[in-house]
């Protein structure tokens, strides 16, 4: 036991809170929670032999040990929910990759709400329903949403007229006073029913305004409230009933050596109204309940949408379930209680849950074995045709992409045991050339950039390039005291590969897995690269072409951008998509359209004149 822990361990309060340990480095590798801070800690330093393979790695890496005092255990519980979050602890069990899920938003604060998918979960007064698994069915939602409620989607309220969406019956014009506040709250209201699963009540709701606008004789608007019902009653009966009634979340998981699959039902008036699926990393030793408590943790981290009943495979100990339950209440201000059902529908639905995730962790295990065993073979071989000393476990490749040295970009895309690891793929904007064309220099730039805080440094470093550009690159990572890693160069024409301190270039046989694992890892890097520079190519290019249209102006151009994402799409749209972007008017959107439909000729010469 080093210094810092002993010193640690000496001043521990007996009041609740939350630990922090740190490794040597100091980063931040468990964070916990406990009634009394003294026995907590304590406890890991305690009878060794006895801890779990877990416990006994995490000690072992410990380096410093930090309190946080707080005034009672659910304070704790609530600090600990931040911090893992915030920190992403390695020891912790976690969500995998849980930033990039998206939520659907509703600007609530807002006097007419707009409804849209971000990624971002800010307190802002808007309503949050999430986090998503599976993002397309998520923009699914929103489509039938919007084709049920003719809600805006403009970001400018500040209007003279109506625009395209109101013509052609997509928004009821609130920007206009076309409709009050009180009437387009209702559609909110019935929209935030139909998320959480209500469809009973929003037909209620539906046929409830339907009848009044007919004894008022406003015959259009009870044709447009039938219209709704009758989408929403088609979408109630494809709706599966499981249990006798009632709200509830359903969530368990399975387990093997490869990591844990959990499955979560969504139960609304007691018909399943969707699923999402989560993987887990951490420890797929823990005990179920450790388990689900992570879980719940995270996915109800400041969620407000939460039914009164959630369902889990496995409770934890009665301490820790009245305290989870007192956080998922005040989170979703009305009572929440966890239960772990051993009978009848509710315990039927659970072990549908389960049988789900069983089924997602072996279709995730089958396609991964195939992937990892080919992939660590092809570099088992990569290690033995360059005569390396150490296993290929990460390989990070890099490329060059401009156009005559004009929007100069770089990618770098990783593999691990022979697959892609696409969250650790990074890209660059190359600073250094000035607009020239000098591949040699954006190299030197992108591996510096890369290396400079020698942070999970990898087992073999590619360069798409020859000699040239191998130089360069080395010149840098050797001149960061980066000896021990081995770099290559991979020239396109004949796939030779260049080796430090070789004059004479290494081929390969071309049927062999070590060159397809170079070529893949290469021709994804160049994938990665080309996307990212054309992205950019796009939008200046945009704003060259669109400078000959009269009525665009470079708010007007931002605008198109920001809509269509490349010159492409504007293209090929109808003069009623243009009209539709923020700002614009119907005659400048149809001079757009006009002009991207020109003879060739006479546009290069309205162009370059």
């Amino acid at each position: 036991m080093n210094e810092n822990i002993a010193r640690a361990l000496s001043v521990l309060p007996v009041k609740p809170g939350v630990y922090i340990m740190r490794d040597i480095n100091g980063k931040i590798i468990y964070v916990g929670k406990a009634v009394v801070l003294k026995n907590r800690v304590k406890s890991y330093f305690r009878k060794l032999a006895s801890h779990t393979p877990k416990v006994k790695a995490l000690v072992a890496k410990v380096n410093d040990i930090e309190t946080i005092v707080t005034d009672n255990e659910l304070e704790a519980l609530i600090l600990e929910c931040n911090l893992i979050k915030e920190h992403r602890p390695k020891y912790n069990i976690s969500l995998k990759d849980d930033k990039s899920y998206p939520y659907l938003k509703i600007t609530m604060q807002e006097n007419f709400p707009r409804i849209y998918v971000t990624r971002r979960q800010i307190r802002d007064g808007a309503k949050y329903y999430g986090p998503y698994a599976d993002a397309g069915a998520l923009h699914a939602t929103v489509k039938l949403i919007r084709e049920l409620f003719p809600l805006r989607n403009c970001r400018n309220m500040n209007v003279d007229r109506p625009c395209l969406q109101y013509h052609i019956k997509r928004c009821l014009a609130p920007c206009a006073g076309l409709i009050n506040r009180e009437e387009y709250g209702k559609m909110i209201k019935a929209v935030c029913l139909l998320i959480e699963g209500r469809t009973n009540d929003v037909l209620k709701e539906l046929k409830q305004r339907m009848q009044e606008a007919a004894a008022v004789y406003n015959f259009e608007e009870a044709a447009r409230l039938r219209d709704q019902w009758q989408a929403v009653l088609r979408l109630g009966e494809q709706q599966k009933a499981v249990t006798s009634g009632g709200d509830q979340d359903a969530i368990a998981f399975a387990s093997d050596a490869t990591g844990v699959c959990l499955q979560i039902f969504f139960v609304r008036g007691g018909k399943l109204v969707g699923r999402d699926t989560f993987f887990l990393s951490g420890d797929e030793n823990a005990e179920n309940s450790e388990i689900i408590t992570a879980f719940l943790k995270q996915y109800y981290f400041e969620k407000t949408q939460i039914p009164p009943e959630i369902l889990v495979s496995s409770l934890p100990e009665a301490s820790e379930t009245v305290l989870l339950e007192a956080w998922l209440t005040k989170q979703a201000k009305h009572r929440v209680e966890l239960i772990e059902p051993k009978r009848g529908l509710k315990r039927d639905l659970l072990k549908m849950v389960e049988e789900n995730a069983e089924k997602n962790l072996s279709e995730r295990l089958r396609k991964g074995q195939l992937a990892l065993k080919s992939g660590e073979e092809a570099a088992e071989e990569l290690q033995k045709a360059l005569e390396l000393n150490t296993v290929i476990n990460r390989m990070e490749c890099f490329d060059i992409s401009h156009t005559q040295g004009s929007e100069t970009v770089a990618s770098m895309v990783v593999f691990v045991d022979g697959v892609p690891s696409k969250k650790d793929y990074r890209r660059f904007k190359i600073n250094s050339t000035e607009g020239k064309p000098d591949d040699f220099k954006s190299m030197q730039e992108v591996v510096l950039r890369r290396y400079k805080d020698m942070e999970n440094l990898p087992d073999l470093i590619i360069i798409d390039g020859g000699k040239g550009q191998l130089s360069s690159a080395l010149e840098v990572i050797r001149g960061l005291g980066l000896h021990e890693i081995p770099v290559i160069g991979l020239a396109k024409r004949e796939e030779e590969i260049f080796k430090e301190g070789i004059s004479e270039s290494l081929l390969l046989d071309k049927e062999s897995d070590a060159l397809k694992l170079i070529q893949r890892i290469r021709d994804e890097a160049h994938r990665f690269a080309i996307t990212y520079h054309r992205k950019l190519r796009g939008k200046r290019n945009l704003v060259s072409v669109l400078d000959h249209i009269e009525g665009v102006g470079s708010k007007r151009r931002e605008e198109l951008w920001r809509h269509f994402g490349s010159l492409e799409q504007m293209k090929q749209a109808q003069v009623e998509e243009l009209a539709a972007v923020k700002g614009m008017n119907y005659p400048t959107a149809q001079r757009i359209y006009d002009f991207f439909r020109m003879d060739i000729l006479e546009k290069n010469y309205k162009i370059n004149k």
